[in-house]
């Protein structure tokens, strides 16, 4: 079975930074693109970053380009969201999720057949 475990959440100021991590198992995690995906109370769930199978290539919401930075290290199986200068609309729910339908990197959560549990990212005024 797919499992993914998402963590690294918390509290943390308006301009401070956390890393997220997501650690895969009971699958061929160099198979597969991780994607991020956040949701803020109220608001639809919203594609944040996507790292490729193969090169790793990296992907993000145009919003949060220069701000975010997604790696993945396949030999521990883990995927990482570096998130720096955190603005308060950046508090929600982090989810991570895989996919295996092609190379490239989906957009939207609909080709992503495996989530794992969400994380939550609290940032504070």
């Amino acid at each position: 079975d797919v499992q993914l475990q998402a963590s690294g959440g918390g509290v943390v100021e308006a301009g401070g930074s956390l890393r997220l991590s997501c650690a895969g198992s009971g699958f061929a995690f160099d198979d597969y693109a991780i994607g991020w995906f956040r949701q803020a109370p109220g608001k639809e769930t919203e594609w944040v970053s996507c790292i490729t199978r193969g090169d790793g290539s990296a992907y993000y919401a145009d919003s949060l380009k220069g701000r975010f930075t997604i790696s993945r290290d396949n030999v521990e199986n883990t995927v990482s969201l570096q998130m720096n200068s955190l603005k308060l609309e950046d508090t929600a729910v982090y989810y991570c999720a895989a996919d295996n339908t092609g190379w490239a990197c989906p957009d939207r959560a609909v080709p992503f057949s495996d989530w794992g549990q969400g994380t939550q990212v609290t940032v504070s005024s």
